[in-house]
């Protein structure tokens, strides 16, 4: 057992021991509840109280980060053991996990939903919040890195923003026009030096903060960042500038808002282009 493991994870690995589990699963158990505590510790939470809001926000965390539906419901299993083992077999109940029914169907927003979204978040007149959703519209930007933001990363005068994630390369995206103004209105109201996006408290923003503010508006952040990708397809922009964007590290990622768009009419495009006589 690692010594930085909290109390009551050790000893529920001891009773994994005793109640024979093998080693392979006491150490997939002992992994996963790690990471779940240090989440629950980054928005001020201890494992030992955790409650049904904290493993739902969680799911829904796991899902952001792209988490398939099947290691979803492995990792909601060790949490559910262990809540028996504390006796607090509730807080897993009606977890809800999305289902992954089509491999290759991809949630998007249409244009209309798009200015639905746009116009009910303006109407609330929260210019942090217009510049959030502005911010993951128009760069596609996982919620993870939006989070991680400096004000050091964003050049409205030259129109770019600085991205860079944990295992990927830096990548530089150009900031729209809209996004601009709105992220020119919010600046001044942002007090501290660092972080660009903070809340109420001056502190930087948690990822489980801007899923409860999307949570709201009926979309995620996932969302988002599909509908800007398959926006910027539709348009006609290649498969390797949206890769690039998007900081996809397999093309094949990519590839799939292609497949998701295309329409009858362009096979018979295709082939009367192709093969019609001259």
């Amino acid at each position: 057992m690692q010594g930085s493991s909290s109390t009551s994870i050790d000893s529920f690995l001891k009773w994994l021991e005793q109640e024979g589990k093998s080693s392979n699963t006491i150490s997939t158990y002992h992994q996963e509840l790690k990471k779940f505590e240090q989440w629950l510790q980054g928005n001020h939470q201890e494992i030992g109280d955790v409650t049904q809001k904290d493993v739902q926000d969680y799911i829904l965390f796991l899902e952001e980060k792209g988490k398939s539906p099947i290691t979803t419901d492995k990792i909601l299993g060790a949490i559910r053991t262990f809540s028996k083992y504390l006796k607090k077999p509730h807080i897993t109940l009606g977890i809800h996990i999305q289902k992954a029914d089509k491999k290759d169907e991809i949630e998007v927003l249409s244009k209309k939903e798009c200015e639905k979204l746009l116009s009910e978040v303006r109407e609330q007149e929260n210019e942090r919040n217009i510049a959030i959703v502005y911010m993951l519209l128009h760069t596609g930007i996982r919620v993870s890195e939006l989070c991680g933001l400096d004000q050091s990363d964003l050049d409205l005068n030259e129109g770019f923003l600085k991205v860079v994630s944990p295992h990927d390369k830096e990548r530089v995206i150009p900031l729209s026009e809209e996004l601009k103004q709105h992220l020119k209105s919010y600046l001044p109201l942002n007090p501290v030096e660092n972080a660009l996006f903070v809340s109420k408290s001056n502190e930087r923003l948690t990822e489980r903060a801007v899923q409860y503010m999307l949570k709201k508006y009926g979309v995620n952040a996932q969302k988002l960042r599909h509908t800007f990708c398959q926006q910027l397809i539709d348009k006609g922009v290649s498969l390797e500038v949206v890769s690039k964007l998007a900081g996809h590290k397999d093309i094949n990622v990519t590839k799939r808002y292609a497949r998701s768009r295309v329409q009858q009419s362009e096979y018979e495009d295709a082939i009367r282009k192709t093969f019609s006589p001259e």
